[in-house]
């Protein structure tokens, strides 16, 4: 299996400048566990991502085949759920391109600390209005570990203004430095790795909500603790998720790491066209 390159198909993000982060941001990524990146996209970029957001949603059959995954409990139970799904940037010009934004990639291979950064997928949630949904309190390390070793970070990125009436996104602060808690089910209630917590942990589970604007982005380590409650508000709360990992990041699994890929034995680096090389 040969390297793969992102190439862009648009000229949608190509006029977006590159970005560092300052080494007093890094400090406070490595103690904390998370990032406020400020505005990323243009409120005309917000517009165009949110109609293809849109598009995506209104054509899910037809495209689910292309994709790595949709939430099956959303399937089940769409009043209950939140809408989740993998592989946007697979089918789609826009999601395409902005994994690579000018603005973002740099910023995430700085605040690992590796050189070199490869895609991990990227993801879609959607909150309708007046939803219930919930994203359970998860580290995204517990769902990686078919990756080694853990260099992965994700960049969530609002479409619209989020505040804690419609469910914007929280973190616990320094989470990321406590052991793995297990996996939880993603329909599920909001609090299911509370009793995986060790005392100590329990005491310092002090959450942090992070409103945003739409357009601002949001940076977090894999180990991070996150979630977010339901949308009380009339109008829908969109998001896109980019998932990210050291470029060296090699396979724990013989199986596909995702639902299209091509396996790669255990041991060898993460390549191919599904994980394209950014930086």
């Amino acid at each position: 299996m040969s390297e793969v390159h992102h190439q862009p198909r648009t000229s949608l993000f190509a006029q977006e400048p590159a970005r560092s982060i300052e080494p007093g941001e890094r400090m406070r990524f490595g103690q904390d566990g998370f990032l406020r990146l400020g505005r990323l996209l243009t409120d005309e970029q917000v517009k165009l991502l949110r109609a293809r957001l849109e598009h995506l949603v209104e054509h899910l059959d037809a495209l689910e085949g292309d994709l790595h995954e949709v939430e099956a409990a959303w399937r089940e139970r769409p009043s209950e759920v939140v809408l989740h799904l993998l592989g946007a940037w697979r089918v789609d010009d826009a999601f395409h391109d902005l994994v690579a934004h000018p603005g973002l990639v740099h910023r995430v291979e700085e605040a690992l600390g590796c050189e070199g950064l490869r895609l991990w997928h990227d993801q879609v949630f959607l909150k309708p209005a007046h939803h219930p949904g919930v994203v359970p309190w998860h580290a995204d390390w517990s769902y990686w570990q078919r990756t080694t070793p853990c260099c992965h970070a994700t960049v969530f990125l609002a479409l619209d203004d989020m505040d804690e009436e419609n469910g914007a996104l929280q973190y616990v602060p320094g989470s990321h430095r406590w052991p793995t808690p297990p996996a939880v089910d993603f329909g599920g209630p909001v609090d299911q790795v509370l009793p995986h917590l060790s005392p100590e942990h329990r005491a310092a589970f002090r959450p942090q909500l992070q409103p945003l604007r739409a357009g601002e982005a949001l940076l977090h380590h894999a180990g991070t603790l996150h979630g977010s409650g339901p949308n009380r508000s009339p109008h829908p709360r969109r998001a896109i998720v980019l998932n990210y990992m050291a470029a060296d990041t090699r396979s724990a699994s013989s199986d596909p790491l995702l639902r299209g890929a091509v396996p790669i034995p255990a041991g060898e680096v993460v390549l191919g066209e599904h994980f394209p090389r950014l930086l």
